[in-house]
């Protein structure tokens, strides 16, 4: 009896240094990959704006091809809603243009179902180069609650989501680099 109550003190030890952790741990994050694409801003951005889109380049949405998708407004305007359920590792949420600045910026806010429930501002930012090409910044920013925050801790945002907007940037420079 006496080594049961030792782990359970253990045990009970551990998730209060980690509840402790989290109260004094950043919640917020922001996380921003670029990359040059051959081609004018105007092309570019024309093709950006729609989320629809995304289908050809995002690497989490193209994790699951059988994925639900839902759609309400017109793609490419301000309050176009993109939803998505995916019985795979695709999750559920929805996102939305919230503003879009032509030639320049789209703002879309990203509500996350499952598996965790959270919200996210994302944005690219389309700006010209010296030689007619143009760099896309692709940026997100979220808060993780307490004590959901605690993960931090163990996981470099920066380096997780970085690369997966590195693989998608890239994919996007392949399609649009080929377009006439």
């Amino acid at each position: 009896m006496n080594i049961l109550f030792v782990i359970l003190a253990i045990i009970a030890a551990i998730v209060l240094l980690l509840l402790l952790a989290a109260a004094f741990s950043k919640s917020d994050y922001a996380v921003e990959r670029e990359i040059t694409i051959n081609k004018p801003v105007a092309q570019v951005f024309e093709y950006v704006r729609y989320l629809k889109n995304m289908d050809d380049y995002n690497k989490w949405v193209m994790v699951d091809p059988m994925m639900q998708k839902d759609y309400k407004g017109e793609d490419g305007t301000e309050g176009f809603a993109y939803a998505w359920d995916s019985d795979n590792k695709g999750g559920q949420g929805e996102q939305v243009i919230k503003k879009i600045e032509k030639d320049k910026r789209i703002d879309v806010q990203i509500t996350f179902i499952k598996p965790f429930a959270g919200v996210s501002d994302s944005y690219m930012i389309t700006e010209p180069t010296m030689d007619n090409g143009t760099t896309v910044k692709w940026g997100f920013a979220s808060k993780m609650p307490y004590p959901m925050n605690a993960m931090m801790l163990f996981m470099d945002m920066g380096e997780m989501l970085g690369k997966d907007l590195v693989i998608s940037l890239q994919n996007l420079k392949h399609i649009l680099e080929k377009q006439p």
